[in-house]
């Protein structure tokens, strides 16, 4: 696999087009920011990291509408990929949909959301768009 990121955020859209309510995805460091990024946000209903001594899973519960069960994410993009990297500086930061998405990055501060990144003032590799 030569892309990590886009395989996890394809499984992400995967399952919640297929209405699952758990998807299990293997573990990395930047997955799990990740992860965390995406609960905060109030994407995914709650998440857990597995250990099972070698590379680990994350498991991710989905968050649906409860009446009409429409999933929460409604589009993962991926920007940057190993054919071509996107970076930004802190002038230049996107915004997704008008504020109303988020766009995380990568940054030497850490990983991080695009408002995140503009308050502390850095730039870095724009990682995917979530709304």
């Amino acid at each position: 696999m030569t892309d990590p990121i886009a395989d996890y955020l394809t499984r992400i859209r995967n399952a919640s087009l297929a209405r699952h309510r758990v998807v299990e995805i293997p573990a990395s460091n930047l997955k799990k920011s990740l992860t965390r990024i995406l609960y905060d946000k109030g994407y995914i209903l709650n998440y857990k990291f597995l250990d099972d001594g070698i590379q680990g899973t994350i498991k991710i519960a989905l968050k649906y509408h409860p009446k009409t069960q429409i999933p929460a994410i409604k589009s993962l993009k991926r920007i940057s990929r190993p054919g071509l990297r996107k970076y930004v500086d802190s002038n230049s930061l996107p915004r997704v949909l008008n504020g109303l998405g988020v766009a995380i990055l990568s940054t030497s501060k850490g990983v991080m959301t695009d408002k995140e990144a503009r308050k502390m003032g850095v730039g870095g590799e724009v990682l995917c768009y979530v709304y």
